[in-house]
């Protein structure tokens, strides 16, 4: 495969190990929401204020000083808050940090593609792997401009991985540069106010295994009450024993219910998080707790039985069974979806064609192959110069969801799911399998070729055949007859293994099935005239 990277061998993708589930609040009165709104507004405050001194401490912070934090924060909440506020703010400091190592690489990647193009000929044609010099003078200049804003860009980046700093906003940076275009986010001023405020409350608690019900700060009891340790300055707000808050309304989990009231009888972890949704003016309490890791599936077990093999689209998921041999069985399947309208619609239209998906591979027992995609380093303008159309062609497949919803839902209905590197698979699938796979009755796109390819890949067959020699020279210069030959395969006029039996050369004399009959090997149509023939011995000398 000169020129070709190298693919990476397929993997079982684990399951996902957490559980989140999600009920609304209905019924809550004037005080109860007022009594949320204080909690979660001085809750908020204090989590601000220790994001800001975890920041400050950047890469010196250790143990001792989350001690100290937490320390201050207890005085003012309780010592359940204060560590519920000091993880989510390990947990958001972290993810920082992981957003600017990617935007470090993405910068270099960046420069390093402008560099090369800056130092090509104008108008140089790219090869396979390295583009081109840029097509005029006028996009050389603007690229050599460019490269110095990015480089620019860059040190500013590095110098703040290398000290530690991050730049994070409670809230949501999105949400923040809203306020100085309301009229382009179709919002006023007392809407984005309310969602501000929204979002900085802090109303989520860890669980706590061996306490009631699994949780000490937020409680939710097996019949759906729902109640809450107050922080120390809003005690007298209580409306229950030991300072604690019931909410007038119930909580019913209707996905996962079993499981959850499983935790509860057993006292197991659960964490709670309450949250307001400004659009729907609704309150939601969302639980999640850990799943014990399950011993993944073998490779082999799940290719003994063939697998789909599905492709990945902008509106659709194409799919194709596949049986052990690698060969397609029965017709192509298509499950469309719809990525328009709001983010729930969104989802809602991913998670119903999924579900399509997994119930007809669970109706045969089959495991799903699917690409390892990630285009984080793929979409940037940087990468793919002029090509607005593929650059928004591949912003727009829903990966990251597509791949978090199709693993939980699939380890829901007990199928596996296999990934594959993803190199090759549409430009071979479409190649080799497109045409094959042809019919007057049936018309096979590039994405059904795709689809096999990946299956394929997953069950370790390869993905490219083998073409036959042309008809005019059927011989072993110009390769093999049939498609089906390994690369290691002699050709028909080399040396063949030696196999016994009585078609060979190599079966010694007096072998076979036909040893007894001397004129069976080398018969004519007219033996019959020769059968009493037989050679008379050598005359003797005079």
């Amino acid at each position: 495969m000169g020129g070709l990277r190298e693919v990476a061998a397929a993997f079982m993708v684990p399951r996902p190990s957490g559980v989140a589930v999600r009920s609304g609040l209905k019924g809550l009165s004037g005080q109860d929401e007022a009594v949320l709104r204080r909690v979660g507004t001085l809750l908020g405050s204090l989590a601000s204020g220790d994001l800001r001194a975890r920041c400050a401490a950047g890469l010196g912070h250790d143990g001792e000083q989350w001690a100290r934090r937490k320390q201050a924060l207890t005085g003012q909440s309780s010592s359940r808050w204060a560590g519920s506020i000091t993880r989510a703010t390990h947990d958001q400091w972290a993810l920082a940090r992981r957003g600017q190592l990617a935007h470090l690489q993405s910068l270099r990647a960046g420069i390093d593609t402008i560099r090369h193009r800056l130092a090509q000929p104008l108008g140089a044609k790219g090869s396979r792997g390295a583009p081109g010099g840029y097509r005029s003078r006028r996009e050389w200049f603007a690229k050599a401009r460019r490269l110095h804003v990015l480089e620019d860009r860059l040190r500013q980046v590095r110098a703040d991985w290398e000290a530690g700093r991050v730049r994070v906003v409670r809230g949501g940076r999105k949400l923040l540069h809203a306020r100085h275009h309301l009229q382009d986010a179709q919002m006023s001023e007392a809407d984005w106010r309310l969602r501000w405020q929204a979002q900085r409350w802090f109303l989520q608690a860890d669980g706590e295994s061996g306490k009631r019900y699994g949780n000490e700060t937020i409680r939710v009891s097996p019949d759906g009450e729902v109640s809450i340790k107050l922080p120390a300055p809003l005690a007298d707000l209580a409306n229950a024993p030991h300072g604690r808050y019931v909410l007038a309304c119930r909580a019913v989990f209707r996905h996962r219910g079993e499981q959850w009231a499983d935790r509860l009888a057993a006292n197991r972890a659960v964490a709670y998080r309450i949250h307001y949704d400004v659009d729907r003016n609704r309150w939601y309490v969302t639980a999640s707790w850990q799943t014990p890791q399950m011993q993944t599936v073998p490779l082999e077990a799940v290719r003994a039985g063939g697998l789909v093999g599905v492709d990945m689209n902008v509106d659709h998921l194409a799919a194709w069974r596949l049986d052990e041999h690698g060969n397609p069985v029965g017709a192509p399947r298509r499950f469309d979806y719809a990525l328009t309208g709001s983010a729930g619609h969104r989802d809602a239209q991913v998670r119903h064609g999924l579900i399509r998906l997994l119930h007809w591979a669970a109706r045969h027992g089959l495991a799903l192959a699917i690409e390892d995609l990630d285009f984080s380093a793929e979409t940037t303008r940087e990468k793919h110069g002029r090509r607005k159309r593929f650059r928004t062609l591949i912003s727009g497949l829903p990966t990251a969801r597509l791949r978090a919803r199709l693993v939980s839902m699939a380890a829901e209905l007990g199928v596996a799911v296999v990934a594959v590197d993803p190199a090759y698979t549409s430009r071979w699938g479409a190649q080799h399998w497109q045409k094959p796979l042809t019919s007057k009755n049936r018309k096979a796109t590039r994405h059904d070729a795709a689809a096999v390819a990946i299956g394929r890949r997953a069950l370790g067959y390869p993905i490219r055949r083998r073409t036959a020699p042309p008809s005019q020279h059927r011989s072993d210069a110009a390769g093999h007859r049939t498609v089906q030959a390994r690369p290691g395969s002699p050709g028909c006029e080399g040396p063949r293994p030696r196999v016994p039996g009585p078609r060979t050369r190599s079966v010694p004399p007096g072998c076979g099935a036909k040893a007894g009959d001397q004129c069976a090997h080398n018969r004519s149509g007219h033996t019959a005239e020769h059968e009493s023939w037989h050679r008379d011995s050598l005359p003797l000398s005079p």
